[in-house]
């Protein structure tokens, strides 16, 4: 099991944005092997855009891999999308990868001035119009939704595509027919929910001729925070809990709040069902936390 930083871009508890270079710094120094960033237009507290972030740090990630944990590729549009990719992979020197899902949020939606009861046929449109844009295969009219746009400069390599999904039959299918990987929310899901997502997503793999073994599945947005004090840890569990409107109780065996062996035995459950890299998101003290991680966490793993 690997692990990436999901890039702090949420004021979570008022306190202001870190310093992103030196959470990258942090990130790098604690055995993190790559930086992410999610995306959202509106959202409860106030929200730094990914896709910028995530070109701010660019120079200062080197040597890690860059990843969006998702963008929203029918919010912004699959062309503005599949641009932005482009860039960040050739800026990157390669160390890009795609992670697209269509978000659960209407209020994006309606920022966008996109119908939200059309999202699913317009993502699945978005990511036929991402793969074919960021090839040399130029496919117009993909739908009622988009063309094809003719974008340059095309990448020099096939950018990974990973496909969020919470783990339902129907998503699943989506992610094995559309996508090179799965991002799971690590917050919308458990171990056991894993396991049988797993067993599902390489027989629909295996129907279309694909090899299971290389198809990475990924949770992103695993809320973390390390402390041997239960009075800490309930009051970060329930700052968080009133943020996401989510129940503390339930939230609790979904996330990384408390000490740090409890923690990685968690983390172990998870590599036990199958998943490969674990996407964090310190929920306050980001640097800190991604150095107690490094040092707490990790080596239970290895």
């Amino acid at each position: 099991m690997w692990f990436g930083a999901h890039l702090p871009l949420i004021d979570v508890d008022g306190s202001g944005f870190p310093s992103l270079a030196g959470y990258v710094d942090a990130a790098r120094e604690a055995g993190f092997s790559a930086i992410s960033a999610n995306d959202h237009l509106v959202f409860q507290r106030p929200w730094l855009d990914g896709i910028v972030a995530l070109s701010t740090v660019m120079d200062r990630s080197a040597g890690l891999t860059l990843a969006t944990t998702v963008a929203l590729s029918v919010v912004r549009g699959p062309a503005a999308v599949a641009k932005a990719a482009a860039a960040l992979d050739a800026l990157s020197g390669g160390r890009f990868v795609l992670g697209v899902g269509p978000g659960s949020s209407a209020a994006d939606y309606g920022a966008a001035g996109v119908p939200f009861e059309e999202r699913w046929p317009r993502f699945d449109a978005s990511v036929r119009v991402l793969r074919a844009a960021l090839t040399d295969d130029h496919v117009p009219g993909l739908g009622r939704f988009y063309e094809t746009p003719a974008l340059e400069p095309r990448p020099t390599r096939p950018i990974p595509i990973w496909i969020g999904s919470w783990g339902s039959a129907a998503g699943l299918r989506r992610v094995a027919r559309l996508g090179d990987g799965w991002l799971a929310s690590a917050y919308n899901t458990t171990p056991d929910q894993i396991s049988a997502g797993r067993d599902l997503l390489h027989r629909a793999l295996e129907s279309a001729a694909r090899d299971p073994h290389a198809f990475p599945i990924a949770l992103a947005t695993m809320w973390t925070y390390l402390t041997d004090t239960a009075a800490e840890a309930r009051t970060r569990l329930g700052a968080l809990a009133r943020m996401l409107g989510r129940d503390p109780v339930t939230l609790a065996d979904q996330v990384l709040i408390g000490p740090a062996e409890v923690c990685a035995a968690r983390l172990a459950r998870y590599a036990d069902a199958g998943v490969d890299a674990v996407f964090i998101w310190p929920v306050a003290d980001p640097i800190t936390q991604l150095r107690l991680f490094g040092a707490s966490v990790v080596p239970y793993l290895r």
